[in-house]
């Protein structure tokens, strides 16, 4: 999905991304930029197998460059996580060890609020064929596990990385859950509703469509209803009023 502006300044902060012996350098880069997306900066490699700096890691970010030209290198994950005040292990499988679970959504609000702090946070994230081991998910303060279909719940590197930047993105993010995009017009007032309620009222009445008395009161509201639901612009109700005066002009040549 496009939507990259580089006009416009990406988001600062967030917890660090741990990748522990991650395989691919291709994984690497599109958990880049899955981190990027979601304004995370700092990675952190633990052994990557293929070795470090990486041709395809750079490849496969797509321009998540800052992430990528960055990234930390460390011997252990003890290392990559020395500096943290809490971090969280990712896995989908029970470990059969006493450890608080949470969801991404509740991880990301956490996060917020121990950064809001000034508490450094991390995720590790594991291999791409097995996930973490239990030496590593010991080192956590919590397991985050995403509920996904239990009998299908395997996600690669990228997938899991964005699950978690987007859950600590949306914790803090004041985009409105609904907006109108009304380009160079605006929301109909309901003064101009009731105008064209009224106009295409009469124009009914005129063609017959309400002849019914007993059922006319439910019917207009019936369909005033349909068109407050739609939300309208002042734009499409100046247009509503040009469809129904010419539907009417055309009713009247026809009867000449």
């Amino acid at each position: 999905m496009a939507g990259t502006d580089r006009k416009r300044q990406s988001a600062p902060g967030g917890p660090a991304i741990i990748l522990v012996e991650p395989q691919l350098g291709e994984n690497i880069g599109t958990a880049a930029r899955a981190m990027l997306n979601c304004g995370l900066t700092d990675l952190r490699l633990v052994r990557p197998r293929d070795g470090w700096p990486s041709p395809k890691a750079v490849a496969a970010a797509s321009g998540a460059n800052e992430v990528i030209e960055a990234a930390r290198l460390f011997d252990s994950p003890e290392a990559a996580i020395a500096g943290l005040a809490h971090v969280y292990a990712t896995t989908a499988r029970h470990r059969g060890m006493i450890k608080r679970v949470v969801t991404p959504r509740r991880a990301g609000a956490e996060m917020r609020k121990a950064l809001g702090r000034g508490e450094s946070v991390g995720v590790l994230f594991g291999p791409e064929r097995m996930g973490l081991v239990n030496d590593h998910i010991a080192l956590a303060d919590a397991v985050v596990s995403v509920p996904l279909n239990p009998g299908f719940a395997s996600l690669n590197l990228a997938q899991a990385v964005l699950l978690i930047g987007y859950e600590w993105f949306q914790a803090g993010d004041r985009t409105p859950p609904s907006e109108l995009v009304t380009n160079e017009t605006r929301p109909a007032a309901k003064a101009e509703l009731l105008n064209f309620f009224a106009h295409l009222e009469k124009e009914l009445d005129a063609c017959g469509f309400l002849r019914n008395r007993e059922k006319r009161p439910s019917m207009v509201r019936n369909i005033r209803n349909l068109f407050q639901r739609a939300g309208l612009t002042h734009q499409e109700i100046r247009t509503l009023h040009g469809i129904v005066a010419e539907l009417s002009t055309q009713r009247e040549r026809r009867r000449r």
